[in-house]
């Protein structure tokens, strides 16, 4: 699976498709609340998203459904759990791949690359 940081990427609203292999990965400076929460305003594909602590276990796993409506229209995704990391791919991959939550996202190796190319590993 091939990632670019969210922070050098345009984001993945109104794209009619996403490559199979690929997701955008957002990793912030200081650990995310419970409510923090995505939303898909003006998103075309249904997503997946994880929610990482800051060792890169999934605590959780999310289905996003599409929303090209008003801003207001548009479900919110709040974590459900504190989080450093998420990852979104499109819906479905992680039950194609039998990821969920805690299984772990090797975060090492990513720490100083432009370009992500992270490993999924059961535990």
């Amino acid at each position: 699976m091939y990632l670019a940081p969210a922070s050098q990427r345009p984001n993945l609203m109104e794209r009619d498709s996403l490559a199979p292999d690929a997701g955008m990965l957002f990793v912030y400076d200081e650990e995310q609340t419970v409510d923090h929460a995505f939303w898909m305003y003006q998103t075309r594909i249904p997503l997946n998203i994880a929610f990482l602590d800051h060792a890169g276990e999934i605590q959780s796993i999310t289905s996003m459904v599409h929303c090209t409506t008003e801003k207001e229209a548009c479900t919110r995704y709040p974590a459900g759990t504190s989080f450093w990391i998420a990852l979104e791919v499109n819906a479905g991959y992680f039950n194609e791949h039998c990821i969920a939550a805690g299984d772990r996202l090797e975060i090492d190796p990513l720490q100083h690359h432009p370009l992500l190319k992270p490993v999924l590993l059961k535990e």
